[in-house]
């Protein structure tokens, strides 16, 4: 795990968990897989901003914890 990734609930997990299942069902959906013409950047910006909110998150616990 890099150091600059937030430690993830047990509910974010899930929420990625659940998006990246969507990608890949979204993938071999895909009518011609050689190319990877699926776009899956909605997706992925969702996923992004779980990771950003439990970013936030921990930095606020880390705020009230001093």
């Amino acid at each position: 795990m890099n150091r600059d990734e937030p430690k993830l609930t047990t509910a974010e997990k899930a929420r990625v968990g659940w998006l990246i299942a969507r990608m890949a069902k979204r993938g071999i959906a895909d009518p011609d897989r050689q190319r990877g013409t699926v776009d899956l950047s909605d997706l992925e910006r969702r996923v992004d901003r779980v990771i950003d909110g439990a970013r936030k998150r921990q930095e606020q616990t880390a705020k009230k914890a001093q």
